[in-house]
C-alpha cells in the first residue's frame, strides 16, 4: 500500500470512528475478489454484452463461492456496532454467508437462495420453501428482473436508513442503477459524508469527502484493523 493509500486509509477508519450513524453500500464490485463477475468493469457482464460477447465463464458454481475479506471486514463493522446498516444491489448471498445479520440487511435486488412472495412480499429460502406463501400468494424469485419493481420493504429501509447517515460508505458499485442509486444522494442531502471504493468512475465522485481506486480487499480490511485500534478493540 503506497503512501497516499495508506493514508486515505487512516482517515477512513477515522470517519467510521467518528461517525454515529455509519451506513455502507454495496455493488457487485465487492463480490468481484470471490470469483464473481461484476457489471461495468473492463470485464463486467454489461461491459461483455455491450460488445457482443457473452458472460465470462464461472470458474466455480454460484452456490460454493465464498464471501472475501472485504464480506468480512463488514461483519466485523458490524461486531463493533459501526455497521448502522447495509444496503446491497447484490444478489449472491454472500452477505447473509459472511454473518451479516438480516435485520441490518435490505437487499434491494433480490436474493438468488430467497423465494418472494407476490402478494405480501415475504421471502422464504428456496430450498425448503412451501408452493405458496402462508398467505395465499405466489412464491416466486425472489431476484428483480430489468423493469419489475423492486421489493418495497427493503426500498423503504434503504431510503430510511440512507437519509439517517451520517457517514455513507459505497463499496463496488457504479452508482448508476436506480433507484439504488438514489441512496447516496438521499444521504448527502441529510447531510451525511460520501466515501466511494470502487474502481471505476461514478456519478458521484465530485461530491465525495473520501475515494478509493484500490482493490476493496486492500482497503477495507486495513481500515477495520486501524479502526479496532482507534476503539481499543482487541481480539
Amino acid at each position: 500500500m503506497n503512501t497516499e493509500t495508506n493514508n486515505k486509509n487512516r482517515t477512513l477508519a477515522q470517519l467510521i470512528y467518528e461517525a454515529r450513524y455509519p451506513v455502507f453500500f454495496t455493488g457487485a464490485g465487492i463480490s468481484t475478489e470471490s470469483g464473481l463477475p461484476d457489471f461495468r468493469g473492463p470485464d463486467g457482464v454489461w461491459t461483455r454484452r455491450d460488445k457482443g460477447l457473452a458472460p465470462g465463464p464461472m470458474n466455480t458454481p454460484w452456490d460454493a463461492v465464498a464471501p472475501n475479506s472485504g464480506h468480512y471486514a463488514l461483519v466485523e463493522l458490524q461486531k463493533m456496532g459501526k455497521l448502522k446498516f447495509l444496503i446491497s444491489q447484490n444478489v449472491d448471498n454472500l452477505h447473509l454467508k459472511s454473518g451479516i445479520r438480516p435485520e441490518n440487511l435490505a437487499e434491494l435486488h433480490g436474493n438468488m437462495t430467497k423465494l418472494r412472495c407476490s402478494r405480501c412480499e415475504e421471502t422464504v429460502d428456496q430450498s425448503a420453501a412451501p408452493k405458496t406463501c402462508s398467505c395465499g400468494g405466489s412464491l416466486v424469485s425472489s431476484v428483480v428482473d430489468f423493469g419489475q419493481s423492486l421489493p418495497q420493504e427493503d426500498l423503504t429501509l434503504a431510503y430510511e436508513y440512507s437519509r439517517r447517515s451520517d457517514l455513507f460508505v459505497v463499496v463496488g458499485s457504479s452508482l448508476v442503477v436506480t433507484p439504488a442509486a438514489d441512496m447516496p444522494r438521499e444521504a448527502l442531502t441529510a447531510g451525511a459524508k460520501l466515501v466511494i471504493l470502487n474502481q471505476g468512475e461514478t456519478p458521484f465522485d465530485k461530491h465525495t469527502y473520501l475515494r478509493f481506486n484500490e482493490k476493496i480487499g486492500e482497503v477495507l480490511p486495513g481500515a477495520v484493523k486501524r479502526l479496532k485500534h482507534l476503539m481499543g478493540w482487541f481480539e
